[in-house]
């Protein structure tokens, strides 16, 4: 039967059997195999943990508020005749917000007035002959009986002289109820008082800001809470400008449904500071050494990161677990970890706990 083709010529085939040879050889040298030691510690590079820690900043919506919002109503009934400043004003403490019909209560303290004039004259007469019978019965004249019964009115008639002159005081005070003031410097919010109305005790008539006392309430999430606690350089941001603050206090009530919680703080320097009602951001360094997100490994359900546990040409790495970790976020130093710690910050994903490995030297 006859072939196909013919076979190659024999030049041909020496030059294809040189071509395989030298092929052949480049990649006997390609692949010649590592030690199964050097296959088993890949390199990391390695970090103490006093060089890996950090400390993340945070930050929480917040707005200037007065420390006093006050509603001022009407403290007595009448007709009310004159309101004196309106929305928007700045007022000074004790200056004059409205004024009630007074007329009623001059009254009352005229009749109180006499009342007490009236005790006083019997009060007077009583002790005049208390003295009198004292004389007689030391002369003999009058019997004790009658001493101790003078002695008793002039004891009565002091008691009506007290309550007269309670009376007067608290009339008086109903008169100058009748004049509404500011408590403090402040701004009028609000203004509900009409000339002309007839009030009654508890008609609100102003509701006022104070200026000078201000603090800053931020809203927080439950977590941070710790941090805000010790954190540093904390700082309200708003319209531009930066002013440090410091903490008051953090409230233990968590709101509903938002779950966040309450901080106070007030600005570290008088002078001038946001206007209440400034919206801003709180800005702090958590002072706490954290662990940066990056290093962070899931091992069997758990977060955490690998250390070396022991240092040479090759090392064992270990898992350590950080109880609490969330995933992407930065995660406290456990205060028993030693700063001296070695752990792996790069070629950590692949890692097993009890891994041989090649460390180095981070680098930044």
């Amino acid at each position: 039967m006859k072939p196909f083709s013919n076979p190659p010529s024999r030049p041909a085939s020496r030059a294809l059997r040189q071509t395989l040879c030298m092929v052949l050889s480049a990649a006997a040298i390609a692949w010649t195999p590592v030690s199964a030691q050097e296959a088993a510690a890949p390199p990391v590079e390695t970090a103490s943990l006093q060089a890996s820690q950090v400390f993340p900043g945070r930050e929480a919506a917040a707005r200037v508020r007065a420390r006093n919002v006050s509603r001022l109503a009407a403290e007595i009934g009448g007709t009310l005749q004159q309101w004196t400043v309106d929305v928007g004003a700045g007022v000074r403490r004790g200056q004059v917000l409205a004024r009630i019909d007074p007329r009623d209560q001059e009254l009352a303290v005229q009749r109180a007035r006499a009342a007490l004039d009236a005790s006083e004259a019997r009060l007077s007469l009583a002790r005049s002959q208390l003295q009198r019978a004292r004389e007689l019965t030391a002369q003999g004249f009058l019997s004790t009986e009658a001493l101790a019964q003078r002695e008793t009115e002039v004891a009565l008639v002091q008691a009506e002289t007290e309550a007269s002159r309670a009376q007067l005081a608290t009339v008086r005070r109903q008169l100058d109820k009748t004049v509404l003031r500011a408590p403090y410097d402040g701004e009028v919010l609000e203004r509900h008082a009409q000339t002309g109305e007839a009030v009654t005790p508890g008609s609100l008539l102003y509701v006022i800001a104070e200026q000078a006392a201000v603090e800053i309430d931020a809203t927080i999430h439950p977590q941070d809470a710790a941090a805000l606690s010790q954190a540093r350089q904390l700082r309200f941001e708003a319209e531009g400008r930066t002013h440090p603050v410091g903490l008051l206090r953090i409230g233990a009530t968590v709101s509903e449904p938002a779950r966040t919680r309450t901080a106070r703080l007030s600005f570290a320097a008088d002078g001038d500071v946001p206007a209440p009602g400034t919206a801003g951001t709180l800005r702090w360094e958590d002072g706490r050494p954290h662990l940066p997100p990056g290093i962070v490994v899931r091992r069997e359900g758990r977060l955490g990161v690998f250390a070396v546990q022991e240092q040479g040409a090759s090392a064992v790495v270990r898992f350590r677990a950080l109880p609490g970790a969330q995933e992407g976020r930065a995660v406290p130093v456990p205060p028993d970890w030693p700063k001296t710690l070695l752990l792996v910050v790069r070629g950590q994903s692949a890692l097993q706990d009890g891994q041989t490995v090649s460390p180095q030297p981070a680098t930044r």
